[in-house]
This record gives structure tokens, sequence and C-alpha cells, in this order.
């Protein structure tokens, strides 16, 4: 069984197979006539009844199989081996029939009813129609066998039994013939089996290559030598508009590229451009590729190459959507995308190219725009507000582009204006002051109102004389000027400007220089006691001393620290050292150290607290930490947790410059605080104004019922502290009036003394019940 079917021709192949052998029904019935007629010839010449029998046995037989044939060949093609099998062995029982009435009539004629004429006319009839076995019959092994058998057997028997050695040898040879007709039968049958192989797999070849060309993503056309499509795909026709690949067929480039220009796609001069590329590249035998826009908006990309057997390949592409994404990258790249105007690198180009061309000695100016206190719109309204603000300026500026007038946002909100050409300083200022009153005004953002106010800074140069970036440098130092002076102007550049920033780069580099030799010290600001007027804590203060500019102020390289990213450390520095001398004051006596806001970003705060109480050895009651309100600001969430984690080691907290922020009252119930420290702003006139002084009896009796005790700042003159003594009634004060900051030996001498104020004080308060 194994072996049977691995001799088994494929079904694909024996469907086939089978279906030739119910192919020619005109020739087997022109056989069947000549046989049946030639055995009716013979029998009149005999009128041997034998050879009547035969006549009706031959007729029968052509009936049968005639009709068999007839009705597989009109039937549909087998679609299993099964069926096949089947109509094979419907062919091989009438076939066998055939075959036995063929040798029947031989074998009456050579033995049975022996007749001369007989003899030779049924050898020659069968004999003529055994060379027909193997054209016929291939594609049945089973069927040329039985055919062979039924034919040629007959005819030795015949020979053999009429008894001479002649005839019997004449038998005998039979065997050879048989041999022959069957070897040339498988001969066929394998000759044709292997076509049909080829074929077919030429035919899956053909299906492959096809379904390839036709699933390709790519339009392709090939060109025969005559330059015209010879072969083509389906996207190619899809991409011409046509209906099948085959209307490509015969068309030249020329050809092609004019149903775009008959459309109204593809204007003359561009087909000409296109028509010559591809025709250059097929004729030097190199890749050559042509970006096609058409009339619509959509873009093809050519591709042409030559191909072998003297065929040229051309593939193209819809590629909108590439290209369309090739140019928002562009976009994205030059332009910022909530404003849509250059950004600073296209800036920088624009500008670069333009100073690049033209009269170089013409004068140019740039200016930088920065909205004022833009951080707080943000931190306040958030980010989107802050956005819509931005998006309000940039329209408004877009508005002077143009011309010689190039507008770019450079990040954040900072704009940059180029003017390629200014008649002069006064042209310059004119043009400025004109853009400043434009920005004037309010704008409504998500409902809010929002009054936009810019600081600037400019530049003017010779073209010849400077480069983009140079005069950026200089119109951010005027920017920084105009800020300094008050904000809400701009101001031209001036050498001066340069020669402060130059000093101010120096000094940033001596402050870091001397962060890092820790050669900043600290002093202590005495904090009195209201009702003993002695030291009850000191605020401790950072100073540098210049090696060649002596003190500089905290004022000024306080905001350095905070730019230069050192504020930090300094910190770190003031903290150490307040905790170390603190520990060696007397117990009574306690510090106050401020820590940044930049301190509480980072949960190292904790951290360097912890270090420096142990450290030290110093009690955490007696360290306060002061918290600013730009540090609450900043992370409100966040940096509540950190103080509840200093409260945790044992710390006081203070909240510093009290009322100068946006929302300080919340702070009161939402932080676990246990001081305040009212801004000196309260204490400027509160010696004549009656308002500041209700005021500040307003926030001391607000602070009492919920446990804070309350420190004034700024105390400089006797009448302000009887003020404080008389009528506001706050636990500390701390002023110029207790004299400037002392080293830490001064107030470990002053801890003990009280200030001789106190009797004074005292006296007022006995007037004042009187």
């Amino acid at each position: 069984m194994n072996l049977r079917k691995k001799n088994e021709i494929p079904v694909d192949v024996y469907i086939p197979f089978v279906e030739t052998l119910f192919r020619d029904g005109l020739t087997l019935s022109i056989g069947f006539f000549a046989q049946t007629l030639l055995v009716v010839l013979v029998y009149w010449k005999t009128r041997d009844p034998a050879y009547l029998a035969v006549t009706f046995g031959f007729l029968t037989v052509a009936f049968l199989r005639l009709r068999n044939i007839r009705k597989y060949r009109n039937a549909p093609v087998p679609k299993s081996r099964e069926e096949a099998r089947q109509r094979e062995n419907d062919y091989i029982f009438y076939g066998s029939m055939h075959g036995f009435m063929l040798g029947t009539f031989c074998f009456v004629g050579i033995y049975l009813a022996y007749d001369s004429f007989a003899e030779i006319a049924a050898v020659c009839v069968t004999l003529a129609s055994a060379t027909a076995i193997a054209g016929r019959n291939y594609g049945s092994p089973r069927m040329v066998m039985i055919f062979i058998m039924t034919m040629t057997w007959p005819i030795s028997l015949g020979f053999i039994l009429r008894g001479d050695p002649y005839h019997f040898i004449l038998g005998l040879l039979s065997a050879p013939f048989l041999f022959a007709i069957k070897r040339f039968a498988d001969l066929v049958r394998e000759v044709l089996f292997a076509a049909l192989s080829e074929e077919k797999k030429a035919n899956r070849i053909a299906q492959r290559f096809n379904r390839a060309l036709n699933t390709m993503s790519h339009g392709l056309v090939m060109l025969g030598p005559d330059g015209r499509v010879a072969v083509a795909n389906a996207e190619a026709a899809h991409l011409m508009s046509l209906k099948s690949p085959d209307a490509l067929l015969g068309r030249s480039i020329h050809g092609l590229l004019m149903r775009g220009v008959a459309g109204g796609m593809l204007a003359p001069k561009d087909c000409r451009y296109i028509e010559a590329q591809l025709t250059r590249a097929l004729r030097e035998g190199r890749d050559r590729k042509v970006l096609v826009s058409l009339a619509n908006g959509q873009h093809y990309e050519f591709s042409a190459r030559e191909g072998s057997q003297e065929l040229g390949v051309i593939t193209f592409e819809d590629v909108t959507a590439r290209v369309e994404a090739e140019e928002k990258i562009r976009f994205m790249a030059r332009y910022d995308n909530l404003t849509g105007l250059p950004n600073r690198a296209y800036f920088h180009e624009l500008v670069g190219e333009a100073m690049a061309s033209g009269d170089r000695d013409r004068l140019c100016g740039l200016a930088v725009l920065d909205l004022d206190d833009f951080k707080s719109v943000n931190d306040t309204l958030g980010h989107p507000i802050g956005d819509g603000l931005i998006y309000a300026v940039a329209e408004r500026l877009a508005a002077i582009a143009g011309q010689g007038i190039t507008v770019s946002r450079f990040g954040g909100d900072e704009f940059m204006i180029f003017f390629d050409r200014v008649e002069d300083e006064s042209d310059l200022t004119s043009q400025l002051d004109e853009i400043f009153a434009g920005l004037q005004g309010e704008v409504d953002v998500a409902g809010h109102g929002l009054r936009i106010q810019a600081s600037g800074g400019a530049v003017l140069s010779r073209v010849k004389d400077t480069d983009v970036d140079a005069m950026i440098v200089k119109a951010d130092l005027a920017l920084y000027k105009a800020k300094e002076l008050g904000k809400n102007s701009w101001r031209l550049f001036e050498a001066s400007m340069d020669a402060a920033f130059r000093n101010r780069q120096l000094m940033k580099a001596d402050l870091r220089s001397a962060v890092e030799a820790k050669s900043l010290r600290v002093v202590y600001q005495p904090i009195v006691a209201m009702n003993t007027m002695r030291i009850a804590s000191c605020e401790a203060l950072c100073r540098w001393d210049h090696p060649d500019l002596g003190p500089v102020s905290p004022s000024i390289f306080i905001p350095l620290a905070e730019e230069m990213g050192i504020i930090s450390e300094i910190s770190t520095f003031v903290l150490q050292a307040a905790c170390a001398e603190c520990a060696k004051w007397p117990n009574q006596t306690s510090v106050s150290v401020n820590l940044s806001a930049k301190d509480f970003r980072n949960r190292d705060v904790i951290q360097k607290v912890r270090d420096a109480l142990a450290g030290s050895g110093l009690a955490a009651g007696r360290l306060e930490i002061e918290v600013t309100e730009t540090a609450l600001l900043d992370d409100k969430s966040l940096t509540r947790q950190y103080i509840e984690e200093l409260k945790q080691l044992g710390v006081r907290i203070a909240l510093d410059d009290f009322g100068t922020g946006y929302s300080s009252l919340s702070y009161l119930h939402k932080l676990p605080l246990d001081k305040i420290k009212i801004d000196r702003s309260f204490l400027i006139d509160v010696t004549q104004n009656a308002r500041s002084l209700e005021l500040l009896k307003g926030i001391v009796n607000l602070s009492r019922p919920l446990g804070l005790s309350v420190t004034v700042e700024g105390v400089e003159t006797f009448e302000q502290l009887k003020i404080l003594a008389l009528q506001v009634k706050p636990d500390l004060v701390q002023g110029f009036l207790f004299g400037s900051a002392l080293s830490a030996s001064g107030i470990d001498t002053m801890s003990s003394t009280v200030w001789p104020f106190a009797k004074d004080i005292k006296t007022a308060k006995r007037i004042a019940r009187r």
C-alpha cells in the first residue's frame, strides 16, 4: 500500500491524465466504423456466421463505449482522486470489451474460421489499432496493458494453434511487440508528465510573480526595447486612473505623462522634465528618483532603473503622506508649536542669512522682549492660562512681521524681533515705542482679564561689525537693565552694560570660589523678647567679604547665588555654622536660619537639618527654620510634607515676611507653624498711619488664638518700639534699633544683657495705664 502511494502521480496531474482518455470521441467513432465495416466485408466474402456474430459484438461495444465517452466528456472536471479513478475504471471496462472484440476477430480469422483474407484483415486492423494504444491511452497504464493483452494474445494463440513451426515462431514474436508498445506508452506518459509538471511549476511561478507584482504598494511598469510598456501591475493602473494593467500595455513614457497633462494635474514643462529625467536614467543605467507635485496636492515619486534583457523598470508611488509628514516635521523643527512664530534655531538661521546678504554697511537692530511677572501667572492661574497670554502677545507681534522685520518666540515668555534695515537710533526707537504701545492693554484669556506688561532690551549695530549671537547677548544685557530699573519699559544697549555684565560674571566666579572655600561668614541679628528686653533668639545671616571689593551686600550676592544654583550650598553652610555656635550659648538662647525656596524642592532638606543638629549637639527645640512664601508657592503639598517632617525632628517653624505674599492667611491654619514674622513694610509708617497700626494689631490678635508667637521685623526707632509695646504687643521684635548683626561671641556676651530701652518702656506702660 505504501509503495503504491509512493508511486502515485500527484492528483493535480492524475486528473488531467484521466481527462485525456475521454477527449477524442471522433477518431474512436471512425475506428469503430472502419473495424465494423471490415468485419462485414469478411462476412460478405466468407458467409461464415462467426463473422456475423463478431459484427454484432463490434456494434454493441461501439454503442456502449461511445456513450461512455460522451457521458464523461461533458461532465465537470473531477475534484478528487477517487472521482477520477472511478472514471478511469469505467473507461477501462468498456475499453477492455473493445480490445476483447478485436482479439476475438483475429482469433476467429486465424484459427476458428480460417480464411486468408480474414486473417490478413483481422491482423491488419488489430495492429493498426494497437499503434494508437500509446497515443490514446497513455493516461491509464492499466488500459494500455489490457489493450495489449486482449489484442495481441489472441493473435499469438491463433498462430501457435496452427501447429506448424513457422506460425508457432510468429506467435511467440508477439511478446517483443507487446513490450515495445508498453514502453512507448510509458515514454509518452513520462514525457507528458514532465511537461505537465513543468507547466504547472511555471504557472505557479507566474502566479506568484503576478501576485507579488499586483500586491506591491508601488506602481510598476517595465518598458521593452521600443520604449513602450511591456509589463504593468494593478497599482500602476490605479495610480494612473485606469481600469486594469492591460490598459497600460503598449504606451510610452510620454503617453503616460500626457494623461496627467490632459487631466490638468501636471504642467507641460513638468511633463518634459520628468520624461527627460526618467529617459536619461534608463539610458545611462543608473537609478534616479523624481518627486512630482500634482495640482490636486498629491505627490508622486518616480524611480527609474535599467533592468535585464533590455527592459527598463519604472516604479512610482503616492508619497503624499510622507511629504506632508516631512513638511510637518520641518515646520515643527523651525516654528514654535504654540505661536507659529519661528523658533530660536530658525530665527538664528533667518537673521544670519539676512545679515550675510545686502549692504554690509547698513544698520540693523535686534530687540528681546520678556513678559513681566509671567511666572506668577503660571503659578496662580495655571500654565494653560499662561500659554494663552503668550499666544495673545504673539498675535500682536506677528502683525508687525513682514518685509525686513522677523519675529520669533525664543522660548518661555521671551520674544525676539530683528530689524533688517534701520535708518538710525531714532528710527529704531520710534519702531520699538510703537511696538510697546501696541502691546499695552488687557486681553481675555479663558475668562481672565490679564494686562500685558513687558520689558525689553535692544541693540543697534552695523552689519559688518557684529553677528547674531553678539547682538542677542547685548540685547539681553539691555533687557536685564530695563528690569532692574522697574520693568514695563525697554532700554537700548550701552557699552557700560557690557562692563557691568562682565563684572557680574567675575563676581559669580568669585562667589563660587568663596562658597567652595567656605570663606563666607555668619553673623547674628538679635531677636529681643518684648517682655524682658533680653535676647531670646537671633537670626543667622550670611556675609561675604570680597578680597578686592570689600563687604558685598546680601541683596547682591544672594540673588546671584540663586541664579547660579548654589543657594542651597550657602544654606547648608549657614545652618551648620549656626547650630554649632548656638550649642555654645546659654540654653535660653535659640537661633533662626532662613532656608531658600530651592531647599524645599528636595527632600534632602530633612537630612541637612538632621545632620546639622547631630554634628553640633544642639537641641532641636533651639533651632528655628524660617520658610518664605516663595517656597510655599512652588509646591504647597510637598513643602507641607517637608515642614511636617522637620516638626517631627523637634525643630520650630516660622513663616518669614508674613503679609507680602498672595495667600498668607491660608497658611496659618494649613501649616504646622510655631511663629510668624511680620515684614518690616508694615512698620514703616506705623507712627503716622492709623491703618497700619490697626493692621498690625489685627495680625497679632489673629495669630495668638492659633498658638502662634509673633515677631515684628524692621524696628529702627524708639517710637516704633514704644507703639509696639503699648498697642500691638508682639512677642518678639527685631531690627537695627538693637544694633547691627553681631558675631557669635557678641551674642554670647549680650545674651544676659537687658537693653536700656526696658526702663523707658516700663515707664511708658505705667503712664499709659493711668
